[in-house]
């Protein structure tokens, strides 16, 4: 799980810089620090020692450790950073006065633009290769806010009997993740295998968002009658 961390107080000006470093005010130096540390993870992941960090982000060990007392809390700080969340997702998936499948391709349009840069991928594959757990908060968030409210809208739009049990409500789930995933993959594709995406990102989720609604309430009236 994410803690929530905060920097440990740190001097009123830099002292201890290299040389040739240049002078910030602490606000200023942890926020470079937080970007280069982002940077750093996107290329090489979570292996190395906090030395070797602050060699690649450009600061004394030293100094690392007056903004952040541990790796774990930078890591911590660059999670937060990269992985941020929306409240108007929510409200936009449940707002009954649109559409629905308009709904969905504002959404996921949206959260396109949010998770398909490079180093929102290859920090989550990272994490999840490297720090088990750390993407369970993450995750947790996904279903109670996007997979279950996404499933209310389509039961009362289609007029589909909630789920009984875990038997019913998890076949359902998956009916989610596979267009979930099927954007996400889109990052992975480019981020990880080099390969090319359609430029058209927008054109392309309305393609997939109708594709789940011809599909998914066919499949959860049915699991009703199964």
């Amino acid at each position: 799980m994410v803690k929530s961390t905060k920097a440990v107080a740190a001097p009123a000006s830099d002292s201890e810089p290299i040389p040739g470093m240049k002078r910030l005010a602490p606000e200023q130096r942890e926020q470079q620090i937080v970007a280069k540390a982002i940077e750093h993870f996107t290329r090489h992941g979570f292996s190395g020692s906090t030395r070797e960090l602050a060699r690649e982000i450009g600061v004394t060990q030293p100094l690392l450790y007056r903004y952040f007392p541990s790796k774990e809390a930078l890591i911590d700080r660059v999670y937060s950073e990269v992985f941020s969340w929306r409240p108007t997702w929510e409200t936009v998936l449940t707002d009954r006065s649109i559409p629905l499948a308009a709904r969905l391709v504002s959404f996921y349009s949206d959260y396109a633009r949010v998770i398909l840069r490079e180093e929102w991928i290859r920090i989550f594959i990272f994490a999840g290769l490297t720090r088990e757990g750390i993407n369970n908060t993450y995750l947790s968030k996904l279903r109670s806010k996007v997979f279950l409210p996404v499933l209310a809208e389509i039961r009362h739009e289609y007029g589909i009997a909630a789920p009984v049990g875990a038997a019913e409500l998890e076949p359902e789930i998956e009916l989610v993740w596979a267009l979930h995933a099927s954007i996400f993959y889109l990052g992975v594709r480019k981020w990880i295998y080099g390969l090319k995406i359609p430029k058209d990102i927008d054109g392309l989720i309305e393609t997939k968002v109708a594709a789940f609604l011809h599909g998914a309430p066919r499949v959860m009236a049915d699991l009703r009658k199964g």
